[in-house]
């Protein structure tokens, strides 16, 4: 007889659960819905309880339809984000599933998942860090790829140098190879061998030496134009990071309180919901 109370208990506790979850959804409350698949978050963030009062076991009910509830919340959270970020623009990929992308303008990058369950973005660690890093070095008046630039435009130079001294190390071989000749044709004494020997090993290790060089310079052609190309890649990604770094600051002011906002944007967008009760959803 406990057995079958107990199970009715628990049975009926479930129905309930469902029920509210339902009704919730009917009424469009979304804060509630929030609160009811993950109330152990909710009471610590929102009503800032040491323990939450969720039954994690009724949550479970629900992650079947996991991709349903994320795309009937997805209406208002993204009308929320559009207001708050307006340079992150949203695009689904599956039932309940978002992507987003930094900016509108040509080649913007994709930034990351929007997690609608968790009020959470999943930023694409690569590129976040290079939008950090971007703003550290600001401090030392760089950009994210001066170093890269510079490195490589050094090297263009000095490949560049090499095709200009071609005239020059032509004249060199050609007296390196009459000095050759020289040792070739005159007598030595034979306690003088082991010195023309010498001389002549210098001569040859010269001659290959600007052979190399000459080598390198016919191919300097081609490793310029690809490092021109790269440098015109470094160069865009720069401008578009700038893109950025200016709609961070122009919304936010800094990168500092874009980070605070990422991480308290749970809090923010259910205390948002809280006072808007009622907003219209934008997919229905």
């Amino acid at each position: 007889m406990l057995a079958t109370t107990e199970l009715s208990k628990a049975v009926a506790n479930k129905a309930r659960y469902l029920q509210t979850l339902a009704a919730a959804i009917q009424d469009q409350d979304d804060r509630l819905v929030y609160q009811l698949i993950d109330g152990e978050r909710y009471s610590k963030e929102i009503l800032q309880a040491k323990h939450g009062s969720s039954d994690e076991r009724n949550e479970q009910l629900v992650l079947d339809i996991s991709d349903k509830l994320s795309q009937y919340l997805s209406g208002n959270l993204i009308a929320y984000l559009r207001e708050t970020y307006p340079f992150f623009y949203f695009e689904q990929t599956s039932l309940g599933h978002f992507q987003f992308y930094f900016g509108n303008w040509w080649d913007r990058r994709l930034f990351g998942a929007l997690d609608v369950l968790k009020v959470k973005f999943n930023f694409d660690q690569t590129e976040y860090k290079k939008l950090e890093l971007a703003f550290k070095l600001e401090t030392q008046k760089k950009r994210l790829n001066s170093d890269k630039i510079a490195e490589i435009s050094q090297q263009t130079d000095q490949l560049q140098s090499l095709i200009d001294s071609q005239d020059s190390r032509d004249q060199e071989k050609e007296k390196v190879r009459l000095q050759l000749k020289k040792l070739a044709q005159d007598k030595v004494l034979p306690w003088e061998a082991s010195k023309a020997k010498e001389a002549k090993q210098k001569l040859v290790e010269r001659l290959s030496f600007l052979t190399d060089q000459d080598e390198k310079a016919q191919q300097a052609y081609k490793i310029i134009r690809e490092s021109e190309e790269k440098v015109l890649v470094l160069s865009k990604e720069d401008t578009l990071i700038g893109y950025e770094k200016q709609s961070i600051v122009a919304k936010f002011g800094s990168f500092e309180n874009f980070t605070a906002r990422n991480e308290s944007l749970y809090r923010d967008y259910i205390a948002d919901l809280i006072a808007t009760k009622g907003r219209v959803k934008i997919n229905e």
